[in-house]
């Protein structure tokens, strides 16, 4: 069935699958090309040279846009349970879907509305987003983080916002100790906020610093305090990815290979 063989091209396959490999191959070689084309782009260069690059780009688009299609086309096989229309809508509103869409906009654009050539430009920038597509594990490595983050994310909100209060509570303590020696740095509690967070965050531009003997103990106090308290988040999710490695190693036992589009496992 040439759905289904599609399908198995253009989805990365564990098994040898010479079209697949090389269809893959194409996309890399498309995006490398792509990369060097918007360094290119940013040189003035001959009228005949521009020309052979929009030629270029409009070939390297208009094959990204076929996968696109082809992707709406076959994603009845990964949302099985969902009609061709439904299926083909939740294949569009995933994450690296909408990507390719913002990837492939600028570039029809151009012929449906007027744009400056440097607006232009800097929208041609989007295309870069394709280079997170080179190497699959990178894309597997991207939905590991976000569901990383997923999975963490009342730990990680609560740690900020624990954070936050500190940087509030130092705000204020550093505001009452250096308002009567600085009062042009530390006029109101907000510009200590500011303090606090190049200091906590342990940034430290170096602009507002106290002066005061308390001041001083304050900021030593508060930049070692930072030290545990910017490591939390670090620990929680490198909790998180411990968790999810190991989940992946079970998984890679069974018959299942990973789909970077729809973010989830695929049978085979």
């Amino acid at each position: 069935m040439l759905k289904k063989r599609i399908f198995k091209i253009i989805q990365p396959h564990k098994s040898k699958d010479v079209s697949s490999t090389a269809f893959d191959w194409l996309i890399v070689l498309l995006i490398v090309i792509n990369i060097f084309i918007i360094v290119f782009d940013t040189l003035n260069l001959q009228e005949h040279s521009s020309y052979v690059l929009r030629v270029i780009e409009t070939v390297i688009v208009v094959v990204f846009t076929i996968e696109y299609i082809l992707r709406l086309w076959t994603a009845g096989f990964i949302y099985k349970n969902l009609s061709s229309v439904k299926a083909a809508l939740k294949c569009a509103f995933t994450f690296l879907m909408i990507m390719d869409f913002i990837a492939m906009m600028p570039f029809y654009l151009q012929f449906l509305l007027y744009i400056d050539l440097n607006v232009l430009r800097m929208f041609r920038l989007f295309r870069m987003i394709w280079f997170f597509r080179i190497k699959r594990e990178y894309i597997k490595a991207l939905s590991n983080i976000f569901e990383v983050f997923r999975r963490k994310a009342v730990s990680l909100i609560f740690s900020v916002f624990i954070t936050f209060t500190l940087m509030i509570v130092a705000s204020i303590l550093i505001y009452a100790a250096e308002k009567d020696a600085q009062p042009e740095v530390f006029s109101n509690a907000l510009y200590g906020l500011w303090w606090a967070v190049i200091t906590i965050t342990t940034v430290g531009y170096g602009e507002i610093y106290p002066i005061t003997i308390l001041g001083k103990i304050l900021a030593a106090f508060f930049s070692i305090l930072s030290i545990g308290m910017i490591s939390i988040p670090t620990g929680i999710i490198s909790s998180g990815f411990i968790e999810k490695a190991r989940e992946d190693r079970l998984a890679a036992k069974g018959s299942k290979r990973f789909c970077p589009y729809c973010g989830k496992d695929i049978e085979e």
